[in-house]
């Protein structure tokens, strides 16, 4: 059950359904969202959401669903149902390719009935004989005329009609030129069609000099136009023929209309079929649009908005101003909530979210809130939002407030969900809050779920007090005076009415006045909440930069990390390098020791010398095997300049200056770069003979290799969004490395999604000279041919 009648106004669904006709591609997909309404059967409407977010996934893949000729045909079919009409040309032209859209629809959710089952399943009921199609259009041509050979009579007549029309041309034109050699045409004029006949324009003066029929005049009546005597037999011949032809035209579409009939039950359910997804794509649409997705459907009631935005709100201000993300949750221990704060706060736009959200839910449409966000489906939805008066039913606002808690409070149950906006005001504050608040006590009793706004403190109060119900504050900068659109839930919000009104310029006097009349009772309490709500300010902002530094450092972190792991790899290199050179050294020196030593013994030396030469060359060899000391090289003085050795000060690594820029340099260090303080970096005596400006690249066969294995047509049809990105960029740098002129992008034609990714990153790329479509014979938009400088 909804109230009151006119909910979908108040929660500003009607702009939802105005969105959704605005995306359908035909009357089919509008009359089904004129036909959504909210329901209450949990599998329903799961069933439906499921088919909304396959069809978002149809999109956010790029995939290639149809998307033309949805045309509504109800009114085709209807004709046809009755004995005796007939469909012309173009009606069935428009209706084959209708038909063979959606033969298209069910061959792409029967290969793809893994991805998207549920869409799938609309298919199972749906039969198209495909001969139907096939017989249309072998007899309708693509301009919506009837083929010369859907039959031999048809044939046969259209090749007279030819022969006679050339024939009574050759006439016409005899005639003519004899007219025009007589001076009888005015000048410029040429043989034309009227009244469906071949004539000649002739000078009114000269009529009777012509031998003919006149059939028309021109509006001045100084021309006549005149069917020669000669051509007129061929012109009736050409008329009985035309006549003939459409006979047999009428003969051939009645006979086609007749071969539908018998499948128009069939057609039905197909055009049917199409009508829905035309509605679920418009569905689809419009949850990309909102960014929107399916939060988990609960069996038991529960109310868990996450990262939840107002619809109306994100299409409104999409691309001028961030909307504030709003977490609320209502659970079997508090099923109500209380919201308080300042005017111009939020409480409504946090009221309507809920409401809107848990509506367009039960309509089958994905919300704009988190998908861990959770949700139950409700009985009733019941609201009492907006100024209700009428002076036709003689309602005050208040009177119209009073009507709707009366029904409230006969109706709700367990499974309704209840709204309410500035709950007690409009008449009395005093009696208002008593009476709010005893319409509060009867809701809480009857275990409804819902959300209430309120600036009084006795209903505050009584939240505090009471099981069931909680408080929740909108937030706001006292310092500024300027709301935070932020839901804290656990604590009241103040109304920061005296605060507003001295922003406002009320003169001292009067807000002294004021404060007086409030109470020191009541102060106190207004005191307290806005001490509390700075306190919980201030925590917030802490805990926030705590975050930020601690993000900080584990980027720095990281960053040393990898530096660390480059100087070492670094300092294995050259050690490595280093015990080469000494063993190629050890092999030479030890050749010319056994060399000497042979010399020694030849040369009858004694024994004892020779063993201690040996014992020196193992001595040598032990030491030459043991890893080398690294000698830290010292530093020098001078400013750092582009192409200079530097160290960062403490560290062994050195690196080269590609640039220096104000108080920071940007140093190579192998095939890392980083940006360092000038600050922090010592320069080393020799300077780097490296070419700075040139980027390091791969040698040898490994590029070799590279361009062996390099396909310059990358497909990334199918991909998703997130996945597009690191492969493109991979594939950009290998072809910018091996240095290809031109490259092609497949990324297929579907909505345009890949294809706009594609372009807005190929801009990022100084090297990029160009990107543009393919020739359309080869692809078209479906392809982006990317020229490198």
């Amino acid at each position: 059950m909804l109230h009151p009648n006119d909910i979908e106004v108040r929660l500003g669904f009607d702009h939802i359904r105005r969105k959704l006709e605005n995306f359908c591609l035909s009357g089919l997909g509008v009359s089904r969202v004129g036909e959504m309404q909210f329901m209450s059967d949990r599998e329903t409407v799961f069933t439906q959401l499921t088919q909304t977010l396959e069809f978002k996934q149809i999109f956010e893949r790029s995939e290639n669903f149809p998307s033309s000729h949805y045309l509504d045909s109800r009114g085709l079919l209807q004709k046809a149902s009755i004995e005796g009409n007939y469909l012309d040309e173009s009606e069935f032209l428009q209706f084959a390719y209708s038909l063979q859209t959606i033969l298209d629809c069910i061959a792409f959710l029967t290969k793809s009935k893994e991805a998207y089952p549920t869409l799938f399943a609309l298919t199972e009921s749906v039969s198209v004989d495909k001969r139907l199609v096939a017989q249309i259009l072998q007899v309708i041509d693509d301009t919506g005329t009837v083929k010369d050979n859907a039959s031999a009579e048809l044939g046969r007549i259209r090749k007279r009609l030819r022969e006679e029309e050339g024939k009574i041309r050759k006439l016409v034109d005899q005639a003519y030129r004899h007219a025009i050699s007589q001076q009888w045409v005015p000048e410029g004029a040429i043989p034309t069609i009227r009244e469906g006949r071949l004539v000649i324009p002739i000078l009114a003066e000269h009529k009777r000099r012509m031998k003919g029929f006149i059939l028309d005049e021109s509006a001045t009546g100084q021309t006549v136009f005149m069917e020669p005597t000669e051509a007129l037999e061929a012109n009736n011949e050409i008329r009985d023929l035309v006549h003939a032809q459409k006979r047999e035209i009428v003969r051939i579409l009645k006979e086609l209309t007749n071969a539908l009939r018998v499948s128009l039950f069939d057609i039905e359910a197909a055009v049917n079929f199409l009508g829905q997804l035309d509605f679920i794509r418009a569905k689809a649409k419009l949850a990309l649009e909102l960014n929107a997705d399916l939060p988990v459907v609960s069996e038991r009631q529960v109310v868990r908005w996450m990262k939840a935005r107002h619809p109306i709100l994100l299409l409104t201000l999409k691309g001028k101003r961030e909307i504030i993300p709003l977490d609320i949750e209502l659970s079997d221990d508090n099923r109500m909530l209380l919201v308080s704060g300042p005017n111009a706060g939020g409480k409504s736009v946090c009221l309507k979210t809920v409401g809107l959200l848990q509506y367009m839910l039960q309509c089958g449409l994905l919300v704009s809130a988190s998908a861990d966000s959770q949700a139950g489906i409700f009985n009733d939805i019941f609201i009492d939002i907006g100024d209700q008066q009428s002076i036709e039913n003689d309602l005050s606002t208040y009177s119209s407030h009073l009507k709707n808690m009366r029904f409230f409070l006969e109706h709700a149950g367990k499974n309704s969900l209840i709204l309410m906006d500035e709950l007690g005001a409009g008449t009395d504050p005093d009696f208002g809050g008593a009476i709010a608040e005893s319409i509060l006590h009867g809701l809480l009793n009857k275990q409804v779920w819902g959300v209430a706004t309120t600036h009084y403190n006795n209903l505050k109060l009584f939240a505090e007090k009471h099981v069931g119900i909680r408080n929740a504050a909108m937030r706001f900068d006292e310092e500024n005076l300027t709301p935070l659109y932020l839901l804290e839930i656990g604590k009241p919000g103040s109304s920061f009415a005296l605060e507003i009104a001295e922003k406002t310029g009320l003169p001292e006097r009067t807000l002294f006045e004021a404060k007086e009349l409030v109470g020191k009772e009541l102060m106190g309490f207004e005191s307290l909440v806005r001490t509390l709500e700075k306190e919980k300010s201030e925590l917030s902002d802490r805990v926030t930069n705590l975050e930020k530094k601690e993000r900080e450092l584990k980027a720095l972190l990281s960053k040393y990390d990898s530096l660390t792991h480059e100087l070492e790899s670094k300092k294995k290199e050259i050690i490595n390098k280093a015990k080469v050179e000494a063993n190629a050294l050890l092999r030479e020196t030890n050749k010319e020791i056994e060399k000497t030593i042979r010399h020694i013994r030849e040369n009858q030396a004694e024994r004892k010398e020779t063993l201690k030469v040996r014992k020196n060359l193992q001595e040598l060899s032990k030491k030459v095997e043991q890893e080398p000391e690294i000698k830290k090289e010292k530093a020098v003085a001078g400013v750092i300049n582009t192409g200079d050795r530097v160290r960062i000060i403490g560290q062994d690594g050195s690196g080269v200056v590609l640039s220096v820029k104000g108080k920071n340099a940007t140093v190579q260090f192998g095939d890392l770069k980083s940006t360092i303080a000038v600050t922090r970096l010592e320069k080393l005596g020799t300077k780097s003979t490296t070419d700075v400006s040139r980027k390091p690249v791969s040698t040898g066969i490994k590029l070799h290799e590279k361009q062996a294995q390099f396909n310059p047509t990358l497909d990334i049809r199918g991909k998703r969004v997130e996945e597009v990105i690191p492969v493109l960029e991979q594939f950009l740098d290998n072809a910018i490395l091996l240095g290809h002129g031109e490259i092609k992008i497949l990324h297929g034609k579907g909505e345009g999604v890949l294809r706009k990714v594609v372009r807005e990153h190929l801009r990022k790329y100084k090297q990029v000279a160009s990107a543009a479509d393919e020739h359309v014979d080869r692809g078209g938009d479906g392809i982006t041919v990317v020229v490198l400088k």
